[in-house]
């Protein structure tokens, strides 16, 4: 049957919220744990994660759109499970108040609730009173609050009061410094604390952004976090850079672009490279770096993967590459196949990560090396390993630098953030309370 995606209750005056933004459109695949919606409160603006995987069906509750507590605003299907789109699933009473507990964020049947700007709607520290959402899009696009005239009660700024000031349009870019040139990138989580360093997640190859989702359900951490599609990859640029550098200086941009400031990067294989690469330019105020299987530690890798997987066009050829990444093959839920799956059908960028694999993994082989990048960095490194990786071998963490230290994970694959995303989690929420 299919799961309902329901406005949850977050304190004990709430009756309704407002649907400030979506992060998936109907039909879209899902996994559990996935960003789902942004609402937004009376005392603050929350994110609310997919209660189960499936595919995102009968959409009721359009952004701007208040919904009563208890009201189902989605429905996520499994796959393959029939629907009839003009008779929605029998719903609770829309003005049934939901009990406290029935939202616990440990329960495998709700959705995770994440405040992204517990800010009070009375005077903030500037002075104005302005709703959370209306504070955050002034921030992302550099307007001053205290210049506009607010439309709410006792002269709170909301949200169109902003969008239609003067200087602003409609989701507007966060930083004005941004150009077409930039890799496409975008926040997953706003943060509770903006004055805490940027998370910045780098994927792997073959992957997108959308990939870090799952691992965001194993935790909470009050940093914002940026995440990029690397060049062929995502929507990102098709156009393959010939050397490593060059990726890592298109990444530095495009995080400039977000945000100014200190930044923890996380990079996974091919991505976990360029973050450590990155770090090693000294371009930006990195202050710790957290490889996840990354690559550029050894000549090995698993070519026949990389090469299989460029090729594979139809989903059971393209599961049975997949089946490499992890140890536990039912993560590989019918969602997530699918959304790779689409990726495939398209042609040019399936050649734009061909030529990725040629450039810097030519002939089956890791053409690159970060390992005297990490011995001369000066900030904390983590590296995190699958001990039964099959792409690349786990014993290329031979020989690290004293300083770099290492968490090895027996009976995990190449996906260490997606088996065991908990612990993860855990390491980064620690990483990330170590740096001032």
């Amino acid at each position: 049957m299919p799961v309902e995606v329901i406005l949850p209750k977050v304190d004990m005056d709430m009756e309704s919220g407002q649907i400030s933004r979506w992060y998936a459109k109907e039909g879209d695949p899902i996994t559990k744990g996935q960003l789902l919606f942004e609402i937004e409160t009376d005392k603050a603006a929350m994110e609310v994660d997919a209660p189960a995987s499936g595919i995102l069906r009968k959409v009721t509750a359009r952004e701007g759109t208040t919904v009563p507590v208890g009201k189902a605003v989605a429905w996520i299907y499994a796959e393959g499970e029939s629907f009839e789109a003009d008779s929605p699933p029998a719903q609770p009473d829309a003005q049934a108040l939901v009990p406290e507990e029935a939202f616990d964020a440990e329960s495998q049947d709700t959705p995770v609730i994440t405040y992204s700007d517990a800010t009070t709607p009375h005077d903030g520290s500037d002075g104005v009173r302005a709703t959370p959402l209306a504070r955050r899009i002034a921030r992302e696009a550099g307007i001053d609050l205290a210049s506009i005239a607010g439309s709410g009660p006792k002269g709170r700024v909301q949200k169109k009061d902003v969008e239609q000031a003067p200087s602003i349009k409609p989701k507007a870019a966060p930083v004005a410094t941004r150009n077409a040139a930039m890799l496409n990138a975008a926040w997953l989580r706003e943060g509770k604390n903006k004055s805490l360093a940027s998370v910045v997640l780098l994927h792997g190859f073959g992957a997108d952004m959308n990939s870090w989702r799952p691992m965001l359900g194993g935790g909470n951490i009050d940093n914002p976090i940026l995440a990029l599609d690397l060049p062929g990859h995502g929507e990102s640029t098709l156009a393959i850079p010939q050397r490593l550098e060059t990726i890592a200086e298109q990444v530095e941009q495009t995080i400039g672009g977000y945000h100014s400031g200190p930044i923890i990067l996380v990079g996974h294989s091919f991505g976990g490279a360029i973050a450590a690469e990155i770090a090693g330019r000294g371009n930006m105020d990195v202050q710790s770096v957290i490889l996840i299987a990354p690559a550029g530690l050894g000549p090995e890798i698993n070519g026949a993967f990389l090469s299989g997987f460029i090729r594979a066009r139809s989903e059971a050829s393209l599961t049975a590459w997949m089946k490499l990444l992890v140890e536990d093959e039912l993560l590989l839920t019918k969602p997530f196949v699918t959304s790779t799956l689409q990726q495939s059908q398209n042609c040019a960028l399936r050649e734009a990560q061909r030529l990725v694999s040629d450039r810097f993994f030519a002939d089956g082989t890791q053409v690159f090396n970060i390992r005297q990048t990490l011995s001369q960095l000066s900030i904390p490194v983590r590296i995190i390993f699958g001990g039964a990786d099959r792409i690349i071998p786990a014993s290329q963490v031979a020989g690290l630098p004293g300083e770099v230290a290492l968490h090895m994970f027996g009976q995990t694959g190449h996906m260490p953030q997606l088996e065991r995303r908990e612990a993860v989690m855990r390491i980064l929420k620690e990483v990330s309370q170590s740096v001032k």
